[in-house]
């Protein structure tokens, strides 16, 4: 142990200096992760330990307070309040609702729009003292899954109401602001978030409305354009974000920031363009809004002056659980009619369920829906228990379910073949509603590289702790054993992480062990790669960063899984065989797409290669080579 205590000091000498070379104390992250993320220090100037099981993977840590056990939340009387509210809403969307005609319509009618609100479920999340039916995530998980499973175009129109339309005066809105805006928002008037511009996508700090303060600081003119407005059309409650000039107070300069506002339709100057013609989720309105010289009380101000950005950040973050639990619904419906019609189509003698092309298709299926699902109760599940920490797990769920129930889907279609292409049997639809899941409330290849940005601002803050306490390690004694130790016990084989297997059911101690080695070579792969390329250039490393995103979503998915379907064993269900044997089959294809991913290093001369080929494409505007005839 002495010998491989001594190596391991010579090589955090070596790391030193590396680091001392490229690291400074500015954070090497985006903008939007640098406003997004406060690094919170104790007296002794050590980072607080962070629950969040994503975030610690950068650094070879395993943090299992989020993961294990499997979230169990719901109280007896909960579970009998959910009960009663999923049988209504089953009916309705058997016998009212009509998703074909939406469709075809591109707008919910009067009456399915009355039935909704009767229902109560535009405010399942509203504190019952304001009118609402006040559940929490995980009964909303649900609620939002039979959504999902039905219409996801009603599902949007209900997701941009209380999702995130007026998720920020939940969230922050000043008890005068809650008793103004939130039974209004039970009782039929819509409400909208409108962040996006033609200039500001996933830039949200770019936006260009701006709000002037009155001489006598009573109120704020508001003008501005917003795109892509979900309920854009319809909403009389809207939470707008504009540039706002503020004092510095340090230095007493005049700076733009971006402020939240409720903007209600009534103040004047609110107008909405024609509904947008769209691919998919046609039924949901979207369209323009133009903000003309609106004037906002100013105490219709969320949370501060400059205090937009992380309002609009912590409302997308808060609510993005919620799309993978609705998608995960869409996903159960597609293998329903994946598995009626595997099971009676009847080719060469057999139903097409008895070959191994079909086999592996709903096998795959099943195992994207199980980890999507298990991601959406676990993140609400930790939600309702308090957690503040989740952010990273629900970008990467949100990502996850939106390309599995993709994938899901047109895997679906291609069992059913022709049928499927076919307008009546319905997926075709389904198809277009999903492909925005994607797209909105933060694009997947955006939150990849949030996701391992905050990482590795986590790690970089890390290795700076240890270059210090390495520098006097008089003072900082536990911290260098500790960290000597846990290098030692890897370089021998062993690690704290292998203590996953005490956390799992006896039958997946392998697939834990998979697990853990992924988290070892994983938080080694990010230390050196911050040591290869330095603090500045990794941020420009988005081939790499990808290969790093991907295989966080691997690590974090097989944990989640394990999770499950232990709990799931231990309690000897039903299901459990079925369960134990996608989650081992998962953690063994996750492993090898991990291992791969991580060793990017063999794959430059291939970025480099993409990367001039994309340059060869922009440079003349579109494909370089000429057609195989000459012209």
């Amino acid at each position: 142990m002495l010998r491989i205590t001594n190596y391991i000091q010579i090589k955090s000498q070596n790391f030193i200096k590396i680091m001392n070379k490229h690291m400074n104390t500015r954070c090497f992250v985006t903008q939007a992760v640098v406003k997004n993320i406060t690094e919170e220090k104790t007296e002794k100037n050590t980072a607080i330990k962070y629950q969040s099981f994503v975030k610690n993977i950068f650094i070879s840590e395993l943090e299992t307070s989020q993961i294990f056990p499997f979230p169990e939340v719901l109280t007896e009387e909960q579970n009998d309040t959910l009960r009663l509210l999923i049988d209504p809403m089953e009916k309705f969307f058997e016998k009212v609702n009509d998703p074909m005609k939406n469709d075809d319509n591109a707008s919910i009618d009067e009456k399915t729009l009355r039935s909704m609100w009767e229902l109560g479920v535009f405010c399942l999340q509203v504190p019952q003292e304001y009118g609402g039916l006040g559940l929490n995530n995980t009964q909303y998980s649900r609620c939002v899954e039979i959504c999902g499973y039905n219409d996801l175009g009603i599902g949007i129109t209900l997701g941009a109401h209380q999702s995130i339309g007026f998720k920020a005066i939940l969230l922050y809105g000043t008890p005068e602001q809650k008793k103004k805006y939130l039974p209004r928002v039970c009782n039929g008037d819509y409400a909208a978030f409108c962040l996006t511009e033609p200039s500001s996508g996933s830039d949200a700090g770019s936006i260009r409305s701006r709000a002037i303060k009155s001489a006598d600081g009573s109120h704020y003119i508001l003008n501005g354009n917003k795109i892509w407005i979900s309920n854009g059309g319809l909403a009389e409650i809207m939470t707008v974000f504009a540039q706002v000039p503020v004092q510095d107070l340090e230095t007493g300069k005049i700076k733009d920031k971006i402020t939240a506002f409720i903007v209600e339709r009534s103040f004047g100057g609110v107008i909405s363009g024609p509904p947008e013609k769209k691919m998919g989720i046609k039924c949901s309105n979207t369209t323009e809004v133009h903000f003309e010289n609106v004037k906002i009380p100013a105490e219709n101000i969320i949370k501060g002056e400059g205090q937009g950005f992380s309002v609009a950040m912590n409302v997308l973050n808060n609510g993005r659980f919620g799309m993978a639990a609705a998608l995960s619904g869409t996903m159960r419906y597609c293998i329903k009619k994946a598995v009626e019609h595997a099971t009676q189509r009847v080719q060469f003698g057999h139903t097409i369920d008895y070959y191994g092309s079909i086999q592996e298709k709903l096998g795959r299926m099943a195992m994207l829906h199980y980890v999507t699902e298990s991601l959406a109760y676990s993140i609400a599940g930790n939600m309702d228990n308090g957690s503040q920490d989740y952010y990273l797990e629900a970008a990467i769920s949100k990502c996850f379910a939106s390309e599995a129930a993709w994938w899901v889907c047109d895997e679906t279609i291609q069992i059913l073949g022709g049928m499927a292409y076919m307008k009546d049997t319905g997926l075709e639809r389904v198809m277009r509603d999903l492909r925005i899941f994607r797209i909105f409330e933060g694009t997947n290849d955006i939150l990849r590289i949030f996701i391992v940005l905050s990482g590795l601002q986590h790690a970089g803050i890390h290795l700076q702790q240890l270059m210090s306490a390495i520098k006097i390690p008089s003072i900082n004694l536990r911290l260098v054993f500790e960290e000597l130790s846990k290098r030692a016990m890897r370089t021998i084989g062993f690690s704290s992480t292998r203590n996953l297997i005490q956390l799992v059911h006896p039958r997946l101690h392998s697939s834990a062990t998979l697990c853990a080695k992924s988290i070892e070579a994983f938080g080694q792969t990010i230390e050196g790669a911050i040591i290869k390329y330095g603090p500045g250039n990794i941020v420009e490393q988005q081939f790499i960063l990808n290969r790093l995103a991907q295989a966080a979503f691997d690590i974090y998915t097989m944990a989640i899984i394990l999770s499950r379907a232990s709990t799931s064993a231990n309690k000897n269900l039903p299901n459990m065989e079925h369960e134990l044997l996608m989650a081992e089959t998962w953690c063994n294809e996750a492993t090898n797409r991990v291992n791969n991913n991580l060793k990017f290093d063999k794959k430059l001369d291939i970025f480099n290669n993409l990367s001039k080929i994309s340059k060869n494409m922009c440079d003349v505007g579109g494909c370089v080579q000429l057609n195989p005839l000459g012209f």
